[in-house]
């Protein structure tokens, strides 16, 4: 009697706590609508023989520079997400170390030609270049979504996705660098922003601005504005800087002005110039330099002090975000959606964080 009675109990109390459990975990089987979940989750029929109609989607991701190693987490990330939805993916992009426009849009101009091409996503590095691309793109009934580099003006502007880093992140680094010379007792001096408007990248143009705002402000706030001269050229988006030997242009800038303490450029191109430059005119740690992305040259001078900090993009989801967008559009017509990635600021003491997982 005694053990009937112990067994009910026990019963009884293990069909309460399974009873609690399920209480507790919320579960939820079906929609209000009353459909289920699971069915809902399901991708569309038609998704795979969208455009092309050859059973599977294939997307095209084009790069104005494939040649210097920034955009391969972008490419590592596309790939991902195309593993991930059982798409095929093109990563396509100008041979050159330097911003080549001019090949990006030759090979755009072969996709989107492409009958076998389901999506396009493409780096928009100069401002009125790309609208021939996607005039053509939407003419063929193929989707676009554009990543990294911004063109405010772009055909059907708000009907296409943009992926990247907005270009007021700069100020991170413009805080940065006037933190720097503080930390380092640093009374005065010339604090100058090399740069180039001949590439038309309005970005960058406007991560100059930015930088050069936050540098001004933050002197301010430390009112050690007066004992320091920051010159980013006359309209802030940089000194012009030579694009085809920006070493030793800076190498002169930072000679000819005698007193230069800190320094900022906001690309791939510019800022292992700065970092050379540093390096070769002896100034390792007596110049705050600061710049953009974590290329391997930028880590390397990261890891020798001539580069102080640099901002990265997180890649890899420049490359993630557009592959799925373009899926979402295709398999669920969801409308065009951005995403900033923001910025990372990367230091000596933290470059060798980066790069583990192919993230940067």
């Amino acid at each position: 009697m005694k053990y009937l009675l112990s067994l009910a109990i026990c019963t009884s109390a293990l069909s309460l706590d399974m009873t609690g459990a399920v209480a507790q975990s919320g579960s939820i089987s079906k929609a209000v609508g009353g459909y289920s979940f699971e069915e809902a989750a399901k991708e569309s029929p038609d998704t795979k023989d969208f455009h092309s109609a050859d059973g599977h989607l294939t997307f095209a991701i084009v790069t104005q520079t494939a040649g210097n190693g920034f955009f391969d987490p972008l490419y590592v990330g596309a790939t991902v997400a195309g593993n991930m939805i059982g798409a095929r993916i093109l990563l396509l992009g100008s041979e050159s170390s330097g911003e080549d426009v001019a090949r990006e849009i030759e090979i755009l101009n072969q996709i989107v030609q492409d009958p076998t091409i389901d999506g396009i996503i493409m780096t928009t590095s100069q401002v009125g270049a790309f609208d021939d691309i996607v005039k053509a793109a939407e003419a063929n009934g193929i989707p676009v979504a554009t990543t990294n580099s911004f063109d405010p003006t772009i055909h059907n502007r708000l009907g296409i996705s943009h992926t990247g880093q907005d270009a007021s992140a700069a100020a991170i680094a413009g805080e940065a660098l006037v933190q720097c010379l503080m930390d380092r007792g640093i009374e005065g001096g010339s604090i100058v922003l090399p740069g180039s408007t001949a590439t038309g990248n309005v970005e960058v143009n406007n991560r100059m601005r930015s930088a050069f705002d936050a540098i001004v402000t933050g002197l301010q706030k430390a009112g050690k504005l007066d004992a320091f001269k920051v010159d980013a050229g006359p309209e802030k988006t940089g000194i012009d800087t030579d694009l085809n030997d920006p070493v030793n242009a800076i190498v002169s800038l930072v000679e000819s002005r005698g007193d230069v303490v800190g320094a900022f450029s906001g690309n791939n191109l510019f800022t292992p110039a700065i970092a050379k430059a540093v390096a070769q005119t002896g100034m390792t740690g007596k110049i705050c330099a600061y710049g953009f992305d974590l290329g391997p040259a930028q880590q390397e001078a990261l890891i020798s002090g001539d580069l102080t900090g640099s901002l990265g993009q997180q890649p890899f989801l420049q490359g993630f975000w557009p592959v799925m967008q373009l899926y979402l559009q295709i398999d669920r017509g969801i409308s065009a959606a951005n995403l900033d990635t923001r910025a990372q600021l990367v230091t000596k003491e933290t470059v060798g964080n980066i790069g583990k997982r192919f993230e940067n």
